[in-house]
């Protein structure tokens, strides 16, 4: 169950970043609240069913810096370092788009200027990320069974004629 859970939540946080980073409509401010919020009750939602240690909650986590990113400040070189220590999930190229798509809402917010992305991208220069920008929404994690061994030993199972096993040897 928790490994089900592992993949809807990722597959969740693959589709709605990539929409994020496609659609300039999306990108504002009251975005990133909303986006918060409906995380937090994900999240919410994975305690009160005790999954919290499947591992669901950090596959968002691209997601939930995705919406901080559209909540903080741009504007000074403090902000620059702020978002660059904050949006460690996301890759250099993911910030640079969520900014320059940065719709403003209303009169009191302003456009990201192109001086403070380049900002952005002299700090983040030194990271060794992918150069995808879109994630892979048809990733799949490996199913993992767990092991438990049996208490009957090899040397008393009785396999009966009726199987035509005759190839198979005791050792």
């Amino acid at each position: 169950i928790q490994q089900v859970f592992k993949q809807l939540f990722y597959m969740i946080n693959a589709v709605t970043l990539n929409n994020l980073l496609l659609r300039k409509d999306v990108c504002s401010w009251s975005t990133g609240m909303q986006l918060r919020f409906n995380i937090s009750q994900l999240e919410e939602w994975l305690r009160g069913k005790n999954l919290q240690q499947s591992g669901a909650a950090q596959t968002l986590e691209p997601l939930i810096q995705a919406a901080q990113l559209l909540q903080l400040k741009k504007k000074t070189s403090e902000d620059a370092e702020a978002i660059c220590s904050l949006c460690t999930s996301l890759t250099t190229q993911q910030i640079v788009k969520i900014l320059n798509l940065y719709t403003p809402v209303n009169e009191f917010e302003e456009r990201v200027t192109v001086a403070f992305i380049r900002n952005i991208q002299k700090h983040l220069q030194e990271r060794n990320d992918p150069p995808q920008l879109l994630l892979d929404f048809k990733h799949m994690f490996p199913v993992l069974f767990p092991f438990n061994p049996s208490a009957i030993t090899m040397d008393s199972i009785h396999l009966p004629a009726s199987l035509n096993l005759d190839f198979l040897n005791k050792v």
